[in-house]
């Protein structure tokens, strides 16, 4: 595997700048059009055709054998998260890499510079598609919500919206490589993560003379300060086996103090080990919603929109992973029996075909927080393009035999991708979730 290693090696100024550059780039879901033209860029000069989106940012391109066996796909995601207090967060949008996703890009880069290195796939069978996605994390709520009015998207989910526009019809298998707070050369596997729903509620009450006239308002916000106890009150009553995780934000509530708020918006999450356990869940959250607005008085409408399915990294492909870490890092932790009650929509991968996520260190700090950096590039970007070339090799090398055990192993969750958006379709719901009646009765509209 030694010649996998070095072709990477070739390419570490290009890997690391592309990582510095996309570092102090940063874009959020769906907006990613300033990283999506630099990497196009990148991959047509290094000879590629470029399959894009279209409407949206993203791309594939795909590196050919020459010959037939199975198409294994590559992921690497384009958005950042909005942290405002980080230090390197854009002083406009807010965003930065704090998700490690910029780790990811870079690793492609390499990754795509390597295929086309002289004799690389002379060994290999079937075809690796390198695939860019827009909108991995579940933020922004509104903005997707109104890509969707426009019939721009239809899914939240960079990945699911490829998936509908056939961007990933022909592909076999699939892993994708995150980066993680760990050590120098290191790398881990466990055995999965949850899925979720996305909630916005907007609670709509009427504005008053906070001093004055407070009997002649409806409070919005202590609407929602209501449903937001009674979700409190409901958490006791989720399985925790299920690793059902609920956490709220307010954001929009913006109003003067000597005013009634008469609107205020919620976002959330309702995640779960597996998608049923997230429906029920959800149901029990819409109800303490509507039935918070109800003892105040208020309206509130909620929409539901499904997030991420639970992903199961595929344990036919986990052994060969593993191998093709050995052959790069030096301190490996692989445990199926761990679980990571975050969301990724390599979920919605792992439900239709044999699929990995793994992780290698690099990044120190909080995932997610203010002291978040990729602290060593050279193992989350030049690292993780070795361990994925190698991986490469070993599915698709002895006549893709790895690769064709792992699909023939595979159990699917659904028969075809008809019938996994046959199921996230129920789940996407949009309703006043209170009837106020002119005899005085209330009636609860929660979905269920």
């Amino acid at each position: 595997m030694k010649m996998y290693v070095n072709s990477v090696d070739k390419h570490r100024k290009l890997i690391l700048d592309a990582f510095d550059y996309i570092w102090k780039h940063p874009e959020t879901g769906y907006k990613e059009w300033g990283t999506h033209k630099y990497l196009k860029e990148i991959f047509v000069s290094l000879g590629y055709e470029v399959i894009e989106a279209g409407n949206i940012p993203g791309f594939y391109a795909e590196a050919d054998t020459g010959r037939e066996g199975p198409t294994i796909a590559v992921f690497a995601e384009l958005d950042g998260l909005i942290i405002p207090s980080h230090p390197d967060a854009d002083k406009e949008t807010g965003a930065v890499h704090a998700c490690g996703h910029c780790t990811q890009t870079a690793a492609l880069v390499g990754l795509a510079a390597a295929l086309k290195e002289e004799g690389l796939l002379d060994k290999l069978s079937g075809k690796v598609r390198l695939v860019i996605v827009p909108a991995e994390e579940g933020i922004e709520l509104d903005f997707r919500r109104e890509l969707m009015e426009k019939g721009i998207i239809k899914y939240k989910s960079g990945k699911v919206e490829f998936l509908r526009r056939g961007l990933l019809d022909g592909v076999d298998l699939s892993f994708m490589i995150h980066a993680d707070v760990d050590k120098p050369h290191s790398g881990s596997m466990n055995g999965g993560s949850n899925g979720l729903i996305a909630k916005s509620v907007c609670f709509l009450g009427v504005s008053a003379h906070a001093g004055g006239l407070p009997h002649k308002g409806i409070n919005a916000l202590y609407a929602a300060n209501t449903a937001l106890n009674a979700i409190n009150a409901l958490r006791e009553t989720f399985e925790d086996s299920k690793h059902i995780r609920v956490h709220p934000i307010i954001s929009c509530g913006d109003t003067s103090v000597n005013a009634i708020p008469d609107k205020v918006k919620l976002e959330t999450y309702v995640r779960a080990a597996d998608m049923d356990a997230a429906v029920s869940a959800n149901a029990k959250i819409n109800r303490a919603i509507a039935a918070s607005a109800a003892a105040i008085g208020a309206k509130v409408h909620i929409s539901d929109i499904p997030g991420s399915w639970p992903r199961w990294n595929d344990r036919t492909m986990m052994p060969v992973f593993k191998e093709a870490m050995e052959e790069v890092l030096t301190s490996i932790d692989v445990d199926p029996g761990r679980w990571n009650a975050g969301c990724s929509d390599m979920g919605d991968m792992a439900s239709l075909m044999p699929t990995i996520q793994a992780y290698v260190g690099g990044a120190c700090g909080k995932e997610h927080g203010i002291d978040y950096y990729i602290c060593d590039p050279e193992t989350a970007c030049v690292d993780s393009a070795k361990v994925q070339l190698v991986a490469i090799a070993k599915f698709l090398e002895n006549d893709a035999k790895n690769a064709k055990e792992a699909i023939a192993s595979y159990k699917p969750y659904f028969k075809d991708k008809a019938e996994y958006f046959a199921y996230i379709d129920r789940i996407k719901k949009e309703y006043d979730a209170v009837i106020y009646e002119e005899n005085g009765n209330v009636t609860l509209n929660v979905g269920f």
